[in-house]
């Protein structure tokens, strides 16, 4: 009898506190429109012949409660219309749903009283919901059963389904990756005092570690091999696969969705997340039955698949909504100042940042970080055991502003509050979490290959094919003053002379015959495909529908492997031998075979592990005909990305092939010390083996499963829809 007086009494409690917070809530947005209808001309609380300051607020408390209604029980259904809207528009169409309601609100004001411009109703409704908000939340946060309830709306959440009694509560574990931060920028941002929050980690709880990537140093490798144990045929970020006539991109859905299912048909495992997992924002599932903004899960039709779900589940709240519109636009306007500053000083190196990239930043930055992160403080108040999210502000403007400088500061202060948020928030959760902070690469600075040599990659292959260049390619330097070094004149000499070659300049007369031969098999040859990822180039050519080998090219192409391995943008070359299984090739005639390859001559300047990265590659089904990695210059740390990006990542140099794992003390170290910590597959052992400590068995489902079970590891039931050109 007592525990139910205690009960009802708690209910009382609570049903009281809400309305107060109701109450006062609905006053404060009844203040708010009397000022604004005072401060704005256009927007009016009374008739024209002026009514008593009495009546007047009895006109703003109802057009607020009126407000407060709408956006209650109409807003959400809007919003869940919208979901087939691409969240771009959608960001920008807040503003003005929200001004709709309240021209609503006004509308619904007894003997029409009230009236306002379109545009001053956008104002008005804005502010109304950002007082609103504000108010909500300063009540709830003195109140930890409230505060927990906002963030159970906010996120889309049911109550906690784990029990929180007995000796001791299972911990559940929150992987966090920030895409792109690479070691080194983490340390420098911690010591800039950039992040404070990862400050205060690393001295009271947390430690920090570096680990090298594979060859392909980019999220659809990393994150594949993270979240599901292989990355296996995963030469680079885009590759073109013979056999199939496909062109793979990793961050295209059908690609996605294809590369998890070969991950699950190889490992016989759903992923890391199978056992009460979370998946947010990521490019995989990692096996994980709560799905939000996975790119995998795009690709897919079917009763399961709601690939923008996870924006009902933030933007259902209008104030939430107008926020982050509010931020969205607000950081496309920082983007168009930041480049419109790098332009006026000149800034080098840089690259365009015009047309709809200002606001494709915003959406990484702003609108994909507020919803992930609420959807994880979702996952954290509902008790999920395993949460794995992706975080790509950084890795976004770091392409286009450098990984370096004012822009990425920026940033990466922004996430540190993030992290902080979500710290906070683990506070309130039914269990205790372990945050582990990672990162899936780095990003390495540098000149475009373009920039700094007047021709792309795909240029510089036709040439050395034989095929139609642009006028400006045979006006190409070869040697960029800041490239320039001493005895390398003989291999630009080289270089030189073979691209003439190509461009059928005038060359010595002798075995004109040859060379006629050689021009006619070229000119009957399919166009080979070249493909950009980072400072990681590779050329395919389609009409062979096998791996060809050096002697294949030198027959077909004599002058292609000679243009590349002298040209003193490129560091090396890949390339199958008949002679030698594969072979290396670089400057000064440098040539290695594969099975003699160490991580010394032609490989020494890109550090330990390279030799092996690039074996391991060689293995790859799908590797291209030729592989090209970019130069790198270790004093400066800078590569030359293949595509228009100051910050890359892809291939092999400096700090793109060197993100970071930071996790709690009381977990098990994740090598041996003075062992090193190498690809994204160990990553993955290391992760379960967390899992494991946190009493969550994470174990198979099924070893090795036919090729039509493996779909059923996916996020939804139907085949996938292909991309275009692929």
């Amino acid at each position: 009898m007592g525990e139910r007086r205690a009960r009802t009494s708690g209910r009382w409690r609570s049903a009281g506190s809400a309305l107060l917070r109701v109450v006062t809530v609905w006053a404060v947005s009844t203040v708010t429109l009397l000022a604004l209808a005072g401060l704005l001309p256009d927007f009016q609380l009374q008739s024209e012949d002026g009514e008593s300051l009495t009546r007047t607020a009895l006109t703003a408390a109802w057009c607020a409660g009126a407000f407060g209604l709408l956006g209650a029980l109409v807003w959400p259904l809007i919003v869940r219309a919208l979901l087939l809207v691409p969240a771009l528009v959608l960001g920008l169409l807040v503003f003005f749903l929200n001004g709709s309601l309240l021209l609503v609100a006004l509308w619904l004001i007894p003997d029409g009283r009230g009236a306002a411009a379109p545009e001053i109703a956008v104002v008005v409704a804005a502010v109304m919901s950002a007082v609103a908000s504000a108010t909500s939340t300063a009540l709830a946060v003195r109140d930890d059963e409230a505060y927990r309830r906002r963030l159970y709306r906010l996120a889309d959440r049911k109550r906690p389904r784990i029990a929180t009694e007995g000796p001791e509560t299972v911990p559940g574990t929150v992987f966090l990756q920030l895409d792109g931060v690479g070691h080194r920028v983490l340390r420098d941002a911690v010591a800039d005092g950039l992040m404070p929050t990862v400050a205060d980690w690393l001295a009271t709880t947390h430690r920090l570690t570096p680990w090298r990537t594979d060859w392909s140093s980019q999220t659809g490798a990393s994150q594949l091999g993270i979240l599901h144990g292989s990355n296996e045929d995963v030469p680079a970020f885009r590759w073109y696969e013979k056999d199939t006539g496909r062109l793979m991109v990793t961050n295209r859905p059908a690609s996605a969705v294809e590369l998890q299912r070969r991950a699950v048909e190889r490992t016989g495992d759903g992923g890391l997340l199978t056992l009460d997992g979370a998946s947010r924002g990521n490019l995989f599932s990692g096996g994980a039955d709560q799905l939000a903004l996975v790119l995998s899960m795009a690709a897919r039709r079917g009763r399961r698949n709601r690939s923008r779900s996870g924006y009902f589940a933030y933007f259902s709240d209008p104030a939430n909504a107008v926020r982050t519109a509010g931020s969205f636009v607000a950081e496309a306007v920082r983007e168009t100042g930041q480049s419109i500053r790098a332009r006026l000083r000149r800034q080098s190196p840089r690259v365009s940042r015009g047309g709809l990239y200002p606001f494709i930043r915003a959406f990484a930055t702003v609108v994909e970080r507020d919803v992930v992160v609420a959807a994880v403080m979702g996952d954290m108040l509902a008790g999920r055991t395993a949460v794995y999210a992706d975080l790509v502000a950084y890795d976004e403007v770091a392409h286009h502003s450098g990984p370096h400088g004012h822009d990425t500061d920026q940033v990466l202060r922004r996430l540190d509050r993030s992290l902080a948020l979500i710290a906070k928030v683990a506070e309130h959760a039914p269990r205790p979490y372990r945050i582990v902070l990672l990162s899936d690469h780095g990003q390495s600075p540098g000149e475009t290959f373009e920039s700094a040599y007047g021709l792309t990659l795909r240029d510089l292959v036709r040439a050395g094919c034989g095929l139609p260049v642009p006028r400006r390619v045979r006006r190409t330097r070869w040697g960029h003053p800041r490239t320039e070094s001493g005895g390398g004149s003989e291999a630009r000499d080289a270089a030189r002379d073979a691209l003439r070659s190509a461009l059928h300049r005038p060359v010595d007369e002798e075995g004109e015959d040859g060379a006629g031969a050689a021009a006619v098999a070229a000119a009957r040859a399919p166009e080979p495909v070249v493909l950009a990822s980072g400072n990681l180039g590779l050329v395919s050519f389609p009409g062979v529908p096998h791996r060809m080998t050096r002697e294949d090219i030198d027959r077909l192409h004599p002058a292609l492997l000679r243009t590349l391995a002298h040209h003193p943008g490129i560091g090396f070359l890949l390339v199958a031998s008949e002679e030698h299984g594969s072979v290396l090739l670089a400057r000064d005639g440098a040539e290695v075979p594969l099975a003699e390859l160490a991580d010394d001559g032609p490989l020494a300047v890109f550090g330990p592990g390279a030799a092996d990265a690039v074996r391991r590659t060689d293995g790859f089904p799908h590797v291209a005909d030729i592989m090209v990695n970019s130069m790198y210059d270790p004093a400066t740390g800078t590569v030359h990305a293949f595509e228009e990006q100051i910050g890359s990542h892809g291939g092999l140099g400096g700090e793109q092939g060197h993100p970071f794992l930071l996790w709690p003390h009381d977990l098990s170290a994740p090598v041996p010390d003075g062992a090193a910590l190498v690809g994204a597959e160990r990553v993955h052992r290391v992760l379960r083996r967390w899992l494991r400590e946190s009493a969550g068995p994470q174990v198979p489902l099924e070893i090795s499963p036919p090729k039509r079970r493996a779909e059923a590891f996916l996020p939804v039931e139907d085949p996938a829809v292909p991309d275009k050109n692929g």
